[in-house]
């Protein structure tokens, strides 16, 4: 049967009543592949990307446009902290006597989400004892409580999600590929902010709103905000921006815009930072002497200074790409991601990994 998706303004519409804001093209192929995973209940679903991207949200989103399971339970399990001396009695559900302190029968994570959805987040993490008793789980859709020699059905949708890709994770053997194979049945894989730009000034706006009781209504956002905004890198990603933007709402104090100056405010600045502000102010003041005599846009000026920032950093000396990464306080793969970005493939070979 074919799936009917709904037009891209709907959809959009859709997904942001559900908490997942955008409003740029990139990410409506998401949207459409998780309205159909949507339509098709007894499907596993396998969702991918950074921290912070909204893996969770997107999760709740398909739970929750799921005629057949969406009035049932959402039960999460964060599989990076369960314990793993009771991790089966935490999934699974325990007889009584069946360990030390089990006075009573209790049911596990999979029973408390029957006929609903379970949420493994962090699936990565899942540990290698755990991973073939979640796969038998997954092929036969039956559970053994703990101390229990009878086996009970289960009718649960598992909806999986991994904060890095899994295919290195099979080929290092941490993670078991007829396991990987099992959840990747139904793949979205979730942009960082950094490729999504284009939502900003939605997502602002919308966690503005969400935050009201923090400061009056936002009507509006300067442009400038917005440019400084698309050129921090963000790496804890959606979730990074929106604790950011709590933090100007609690700070600003009148006015129904949200300025640049606003977010200037609301980052920590240490209190000896004296020389460092000036050092900034001085230099802030000769790149608008260069923006006025080459008549650059802002746009183009932050982008040729921010290539020339990360040759200067290349060039220093024969670091390592980690060690340079420490020295500009980000991550190697953002620090990949900009060199790629600014064309610096051959800096990129000077170095060593």
């Amino acid at each position: 049967m074919l799936l009917k998706v709904p037009e891209p303004a709907q959809l959009r519409e859709m997904f942001a009543r559900l908490g997942l804001v955008t409003a740029g093209p990139r990410m409506l192929p998401i949207l459409q592949c998780a309205y159909k995973a949507a339509q098709v209940s007894d499907t596993t679903v396998l969702l991918q990307g950074e921290t912070g991207t909204g893996k969770q949200i997107l999760a709740r989103a398909i739970h929750s446009l799921d005629a057949k399971r969406g009035r049932f339970g959402f039960v999460t399990v964060h599989c990076g902290t369960i314990t793993e001396s009771l991790a089966e009695s935490e999934l699974f559900g325990h007889r009584k006597g069946s360990f030390s302190g089990a006075s009573a029968a209790r049911g596990g994570l999979f029973q408390a989400a029957e006929h609903g959805t379970i949420f493994l987040d962090d699936v990565n993490d899942l540990s290698l004892r755990l991973q073939p008793k979640l796969l038998d789980v997954l092929q036969r859709g039956v559970i053994r409580p703990l101390g229990s020699d009878r086996e009970l059905p289960i009718d649960v949708r598992v909806i999986a999600a991994a904060n890095q890709p899994l295919e290195p994770l099979v080929s290092q053997g941490s993670f078991r590929a007829d396991l990987y194979h099992r959840l990747n049945v139904i793949k979205l894989s979730l942009l960082p902010l950094r490729e999504r730009r284009e939502d900003f000034a939605a997502l602002v706006l919308e966690f503005a709103k969400r935050h009201g009781n923090l400061h009056q209504q936002i009507e509006r956002l300067d442009a400038d905000l917005i440019q400084c905004l698309r050129a921090c890198p963000f790496e804890g990603n959606v979730r990074e921006l929106e604790n950011a933007v709590q933090r100007m709402l609690f700070m600003k104090s009148e006015g129904n815009s949200l300025t640049r100056e606003d977010w200037v405010q609301q980052q920590p600045q240490p209190a000896d930072d004296t020389a460092g502000v000036n050092d900034l102010l001085e230099a802030a003041s000769l790149l608008w002497l260069v923006m006025q005599r080459n008549r650059l846009a802002f746009p183009d000026l932050m982008k040729r200074l921010e290539r020339e920032l990360l040759l200067c950093a290349l060039q220093d000396g024969g670091k390592t790409r980690r060690e340079i990464a420490k020295l500009l306080q980000t991550s190697e793969r953002t620090l990949y991601h900009k060199m790629s970005w600014h064309g610096i493939a051959g800096a990129s070979r000077k170095i060593a990994g």
